[in-house]
Parts: C-alpha cells; sequence; structure tokens
C-alpha cells in the first residue's frame, strides 16, 4: 500500500471538540438571558411539562470555570442528588466491549466471519439494504439508538472482510437506525411522547410520517450502496483509507488465518445471535433498559465462557481486555451528556424555547410549519434526547400551530423528522460519537461523508411537510 501523505492541520478528537462545546455553551450562560416556564406534572408522560405563554425570566446563573470542569462529571451523573446522566450508557458500553472480548477469544467470531464471506461471494453487497431494513424497523417502531452499539465491533470486521471499510459498516447502522427514527411511525420515544404532550394520537398524520419514512430509507440505502460499491472497486475511494492497514489489523485481527469453524464455535454464534433476540424483545415488548441490557450482555458472556470452556483465568482476562478497548468510548458519552447539564445549569433552555415561540407567532402556514421543522433542528443540538426534547417542546410550539391554522400533528411530524436529522450528525449525542469511536471513524470524515445525504434528506422532508400543510395535513 502506497503511504498516504497526512494533513499539515490535523482534525480535533471528539474529547476535544466535546470539550470545547462545553466552554461554548458556558460562554452562553453569560451572554443568553435566563429564564424558564412554569411546569406541571404529567400523568401521561410520566414527566414535568411547561405550560405555554408561562415564561418567565429567572435570576442568572452563569457557568464559571469549575462548572465546566465538572460538566463531564456531571455528564455521568449529578454530583449534587445523585441521579443518572449517561452513567448507565457508559457501563453498558464496557459491558458490551466485556462481551465481545468473551466471544473473540472463542474464535468463533473470526470463523464465522470467514464462513459468512465465502458463502457470500459476490453478493455482499445486497447486505447493505437488508441490514439496514433490520435497523430502520427498529428505528421507526421503538427508536432503536443506544441499542445499536453493541453491533458496531460486530458488523465491522463482517463489512472490512467483504471488501468495503469501516466507514461503510458504521452508515449502516447509524443511518440505518436514524432513518427510521427520523421517519418514526410509531415510535413510543418519539412521535408517541410528541403526539400526546401535543394534545393529538399518534394515529393522526400516521400516513404522511409511512411516506416520509419509505422514500427517505430509500434515498438513504441508495447513498450508502453507492459509496460501497465505489470503494470495494477502488480502496483509495474510501475516505478512511489511511487508516485501512490499522483497521483491518485492529477488527479482523486473525481473521485473515485458515481457521476452522467447529462445531462448538457454532454454538458459541447460535448464543451470541440469542443474546441480541434477547435484547430486542427485551427493549421493544418487556420495558427493558440500560441496567437490564448490560445485566443480559454480563451473564450471556458467563455462559458463552463456560460453554467455550476459556477457564476462569481466560474469561475474566477476556471480558477486562475487551471493556479496555471501550473505555474511550465510554468516556466520551458522559462528555458529550456534559453539554446538555451546563446548559440546562445556566437556564438558558427555556430562553431559546421561547424566542422561537414569539418567532412563530405571526407566519403565514407553509412558513410558519418550515420555522417549526428548523426550529427544532437547532434545539435538537442542545437537546439530542427525543423523548427529552418532545416533552420541552411540543407543550409550547404545538399550540401556536392553532394559530397559525396548521394541524397539531404535522407540527409533531416536523419535530420527528427534525430531531431524527440532527441524530445523526450531532456531536452531543451519545449515539453518534460512541458509534463513530467504535467504528474508529473520525468525526470530521463522517461529516464529509454524510453531508449530501442530508442535503437530500432535507429537501425531501421540506417538500413533504410544505405539501401537507397545502393538502391540509392528512391524518
Amino acid at each position: 500500500m502506497p503511504p498516504v501523505e497526512q494533513p499539515r492541520l490535523r482534525f480535533p478528537s471528539a474529547f476535544t471538540i466535546l470539550f470545547g462545546l462545553i466552554v461554548l455553551v458556558a460562554v452562553l450562560t453569560w451572554i443568553i438571558p435566563a429564564g424558564q416556564y412554569a411546569r406541571v406534572p404529567s400523568e401521561a408522560l410520566g414527566k414535568d411539562v411547561p405550560v405555554a405563554g408561562s415564561y418567565a425570566a429567572t435570576e442568572a446563573d452563569p457557568q464559571g470555570l469549575f462548572d465546566v470542569l465538572l460538566a463531564p462529571i456531571a455528564g455521568f451523573y449529578d454530583p449534587v442528588a445523585y441521579t443518572a446522566n449517561a452513567i448507565d450508557v457508559s457501563l453498558f458500553v464496557l459491558i458490551i466491549g466485556g462481551f465481545i472480548g468473551v466471544v473473540t477469544a472463542t474464535g468463533a467470531i473470526d470463523a464465522g466471519i470467514k464462513r459468512a464471506m465465502t458463502r457470500a461471494k459476490g453478493r455482499e453487497v445486497w447486505m447493505i439494504p437488508f441490514l439496514m431494513a433490520l435497523f430502520a424497523l427498529g428505528g421507526t417502531t421503538y427508536g432503536m439508538a443506544e441499542e445499536t452499539l453493541a453491533f458496531y465491533l460486530i458488523l465491522t470486521p463482517v463489512m472490512i472482510a467483504a471488501g468495503y471499510d469501516a466507514l461503510v459498516a458504521v452508515a449502516v447502522i447509524l443511518l440505518g437506525a436514524g432513518v427510521g427514527v427520523l421517519g418514526s411511525t410509531i415510535n413510543a420515544f418519539s412521535t408517541v411522547i410528541a403526539s400526546d404532550a401535543a394534545g393529538v394520537t399518534f394515529a393522526e398524520g400516521l400516513w404522511l410520517r409511512i411516506a416520509i419514512f419509505a422514500v427517505c430509507w430509500a434515498v438513504t440505502v441508495a447513498f450508502v450502496m453507492r459509496y460501497a460499491a465505489r470503494v470495494k472497486a477502488d480502496p483509495s475511494k474510501s475516505l478512511v483509507f489511511d487508516r485501512k492497514a490499522t483497521n483491518e489489523a485492529h477488527f479482523l485481527k486473525d481473521s485473515a488465518a485458515d481457521v476452522a469453524f467447529s462445531g462448538l464455535q457454532k454454538l458459541v454464534l447460535v448464543l451470541f445471535a440469542l443474546t441480541f433476540a434477547v435484547m430486542i424483545w427485551g427493549v421493544s415488548t418487556g420495558g427493558w433498559w440500560m441496567a437490564e441490557m448490560s445485566a443480559l450482555f454480563l451473564a450471556a458472556a458467563i455462559v458463552i465462557g463456560v460453554v467455550a470452556r476459556l477457564g476462569e483465568g481466560k474469561l475474566v482476562e477476556a471480558f477486562v481486555n475487551g471493556a479496555r478497548e471501550l473505555l474511550g468510548v465510554a468516556l466520551i458519552i458522559g462528555l458529550a451528556r456534559g453539554i446538555v447539564v451546563v446548559m440546562d445549569a445556566g437556564h438558558i433552555t427555556d430562553t431559546i424555547l421561547h424566542a422561537a415561540e414569539v418567532s412563530v407567532a405571526d407566519l403565514p402556514k407553509t412558513a410558519f410549519i418550515l420555522v417549526i421543522y428548523w426550529i427544532e433542528v437547532g434545539m435538537s443540538f442542545f437537546v439530542p434526547s427525543t423523548s427529552g426534547l418532545a416533552v420541552l417542546s411540543m407543550p409550547i410550539l404545538a399550540p401556536v400551530a392553532d394559530f397559525a391554522g396548521v394541524k397539531r400533528e404535522l407540527v409533531v411530524t416536523a419535530f420527528a423528522t427534525a430531531s431524527g436529522m440532527v441524530n445523526l450528525i450531532t456531536p452531543t449525542s451519545a449515539v453518534v460519537m460512541g458509534g463513530l469511536a467504535i467504528g474508529r471513524v473520525p468525526y470530521e470524515r463522517w461529516l464529509r461523508f454524510v453531508w449530501p445525504l442530508l442535503l437530500v434528506l432535507t429537501l425531501i422532508l421540506m417538500a413533504a411537510l410544505a405539501l401537507a400543510v397545502t393538502l391540509g395535513s392528512p391524518a
């Protein structure tokens, strides 16, 4: 492989980008006036929701140097109330790393990849639409997001072995699930919560969201397949070509060797797949979240280690080494959450929302819904949680739609699509930054890769929203 010239100016790491954003938000708390909405408990949502028209200025609490330094810690847990922030997601990532480490130690993953690539030779490209369909279904039905972090270590070696690059693997997972969330049809953590907060049923506007989901998924799959075909035909076209050798060494390890595929390894892969099936069942129907998923993967690691006869010493060593490899990812997740911590502590979140409420009050119908979309885009950068943004913004912006003559369910759709779009790239999202870190794809390379797709999807969404207003927002 010819040497690749290194750029003179190196783009900052994810850690530097996120810490810089913490500093920026802290500076904004000295500039933007502090204020808050009155909040009332909502039995349906299980959270306090803001009351439209109740915004009032409050005493400023600008965030200083110590608050900036404390933010990464507070991103993991609230140091005053001792309640969890991102610590549950970070711990889940570490346990996933340990689980993958144990499975890798059995040799089953290497042997399985080699066998799969042998059988799929010449048809590898069809893995992309198939896998993206599965992830998109998870995204559109139950908001599959943090759960996808478990798949990067599995899928990246498969894609590299198939002749693609790590960026293709990241795109299949992040864009697959992300476009599903963007087109949330019955997503309980997005459209259902937003609809409740807006005072409508989630079935209203459903057909419009189904159409958006179908079109955006097809465009996204075509985009990823086009890039994948280009990389396979000429690896130097890869946006991470300079990392090709190191990524192959990291993800494939010993898979280049002639690896036998024993019956015991097949059993390990069955247990491996069954673990993910149980996780999906638990999240979608059993009410599971991070603690239950972490316990599942811990138990699965122990079972697989015993079945594969690794022995106590090798089992523990494999688990710890696997967790160690994802330590950086766990730290990035806490750092990303620290941005929201500083913003809330400085009492500027509601001020930004109030400015949005005032700005759309007297707009014509089409302009109103498009401005609502861009307001939600802006808010999503600071509030990456779809459920959190729904509870924050819908009680304020949905009633304003009544004065503009726009149906509230269309405001819900604008929220869902905007939030889903931003969560494909926002550095404040643990899913984005964590997935890129696991896939070893630098953040700026991801932006270079995805920006043409974002432009096309944005045009599709704006056209769909404008058309829906013109046709009366079909239910």
